[in-house]
């Protein structure tokens, strides 16, 4: 498929530019850990889109907290199953509306970090250090993209904790990047929230870590690129996962 006109693609953007979406749900080994709870939640649903603005850490800024900000920290088992879910609205799940979780046209993939904290409740989050855990992209034999997966079970994306990882205190960075308007930049839209967790268990591996904003670059061929194409490749943005 050739580029979409230039007329078509802005109705397009325009159709669906509040169409934007929240993580705030986390279930662990299945079982849910309460609506917000535990998560830095923003009070507006919009993307960040400067890939060098502090904001890209745990959303705010624009996108200012839910006063105040939980003081709740989910305990997670090294090794455990997580869920994290997404909603159009802090308000949840809602059939009736036809952009929750995510607008359909909002592709892109979703990616989940973890970096070490002193107090997963402090405010402070610049200079922390991340490391990939999961991540999910484009199918190229079907087109389908992680978000489409994601809508198809009903906002919900689970991953499994690294088991090897050192116990204590961490923010666990989930993200999905929707690329309907990414054919240059800043046009990638960046969706993430932190949760509080505390890891119990585990071992003593210190993966190797990147940091934000730094491990994107505008010009990254997973950030700018257009998705109104037969890909035959993508190139997720950040590191490579780590696994034990």
């Amino acid at each position: 498929m050739k580029t979409a006109p230039s007329v078509a693609f802005a109705a397009l953007v325009a159709s669906t530019a509040s169409a934007h979406s929240i993580f705030q749900e986390v279930y662990v080994n299945g079982v849910d850990q309460g609506h917000i709870n535990g998560i830095r939640v923003p009070t507006y649903d919009g993307p960040i889109t400067d890939v060098t603005s502090n904001d890209l850490i745990c959303n705010g800024g624009i996108n200012p907290y839910q006063q105040p900000v939980s003081d709740v920290i989910i305990s997670v088992p090294a090794g455990a199953q997580v869920t994290a879910e997404w909603h159009h609205t802090l308000a949840g799940a809602d059939p009736s509306d036809s952009a929750d979780p995510i607008d359909k046209s909002h592709k892109g993939p979703i990616m989940t970090y973890l970096a070490k904290i002193p107090n997963a409740t402090q405010t402070t989050v610049t200079g922390l250090q991340w490391f990939k855990i999961y991540e999910d992209g484009l199918t190229v034999s079907t087109q389908q993209w992680a978000v489409d997966r994601l809508i198809a079970n009903k906002g919900k994306v689970t991953f499994t904790i690294p088991s090897c990882i050192e116990p204590g205190q961490y923010l666990m960075r989930h993200e999905l990047i929707a690329l309907h308007a990414a054919e240059s930049y800043p046009g990638a839209q960046f969706y993430m929230e932190c949760a509080q967790l505390q890891i119990t268990g585990g071992g003593s591996t210190s993966p190797p870590t990147v940091s934000f904003p730094g491990a994107y670059k505008g010009s990254d061929p997973g950030i700018t690129i257009n998705i109104y194409q037969n890909l035959t490749s993508y190139t997720i943005p950040g590191p490579s996962v780590f696994t034990c």
